[in-house]
């Protein structure tokens, strides 16, 4: 076979794979979302459930996993960017650095069932917190930082070397030149990071199950205090996410719609994760040219 025929071959099976993969996603988007249509209103996202009779809604739970989502950006960001800067640009090359890339990698493939009854341990008994919000963005946050340091390390290194060099020829110190030109540049690839590891918290539900726990207080949106127990902003109370109850509403059966309710909460969630990744997106990008003085 000579070597435009192979490259054809080649072409039309890598083709052939990709336009399953994609008509699987549509698949199951569509199935989902044609599933819980009928559920989707702005008093089953604004109201909270109820486990006595139909037509719940889940408020509560749609809050509670986006404010899990900031509280474990807030925390794990700053982590795997700074670690994520001194592998790729501060680290020699040793045997204590090839330590922590395997650690790194074991990290990345624990379960995160795993690492569930680690934060239990840890975050939830030792500490003396109990099953709280806090707890859970902790566990969360060694679940996701492998993933993101391995991808911002990553991108740091993708920056082309030309343009460390001819940053630091002209004086300016390593330091400024990670922060004004290396990091700009890696940007893209940093915003995918966050992107990837922003999906993992929204969809996560066995980590939580023992950390973040299973349930909610009846919460006073109009309490912005940081210490009341009914205070949404408290990260220190119990907080069931939307994938936890969908799990709980799946499992118990208690309402009389659970599966109405399981198919809206599946369909919200979904929507949540592909608004948030397309703002996302373009967000990055806008700092991007912002950054770079892009056009």
């Amino acid at each position: 076979m000579s070597a435009k025929a192979m490259d054809r071959v080649a072409t039309v099976i890598l083709m052939t794979f990709a336009v399953l993969i994609i008509g699987l996603l549509i698949g199951l988007l569509g199935f989902i979302l044609t599933q819980g249509w009928h559920k989707l209103s702005l008093d089953f996202i604004t109201s909270a459930p109820d486990l006595v009779n139909a037509g719940g809604g889940i408020g509560p739970q749609l809050f509670n996993s986006l404010y899990l989502l900031v509280l474990t950006m807030i925390i794990s960001l700053p982590l795997g960017l700074g670690a994520g800067i001194y592998m790729a640009e501060y680290a020699p090359d040793n045997k204590f650095t090839q330590f922590i890339r395997i650690s790194i990698e074991v990290l990345s493939s624990l379960p995160s069932i795993v690492v569930g009854l680690f934060g239990l341990l840890v975050f939830v008994t030792m500490t003396g917190w109990g099953y709280t919000l806090l707890s859970g963005a902790l566990v969360l946050t060694v679940f996701n930082l492998p993933l993101m340091v391995r991808i911002i390390e990553d991108a740091i290194r993708n920056v082309p070397q030309n343009q460390k060099e001819a940053s630091l020829a002209l004086g300016i110190t390593k330091w400024k030149t990670i922060i004004s030109v290396v990091l700009p540049a890696a940007l893209p690839g940093i915003i995918t990071g966050t992107i990837l590891a922003s999906g993992r918290i929204f969809g996560e539900a066995a980590a939580l199950l023992f950390t973040a726990g299973m349930s909610s207080p009846d919460l006073n949106f109009h309490d912005p205090s940081l210490s009341s127990p009914t205070s949404p902003l408290n990260p220190l109370r119990p907080a069931e996410t939307l994938a936890v109850h969908i799990w709980k509403v799946n499992s118990e059966g208690l309402t009389p719609d659970a599966r109405d309710v399981a198919d809206g909460a599946a369909a919200i969630l979904v929507i949540a994760v592909l608004v948030f990744n397309l703002s996302a997106r373009w967000f990055g990008k806008w700092i991007y040219r912002k950054m770079t003085s892009g056009a």
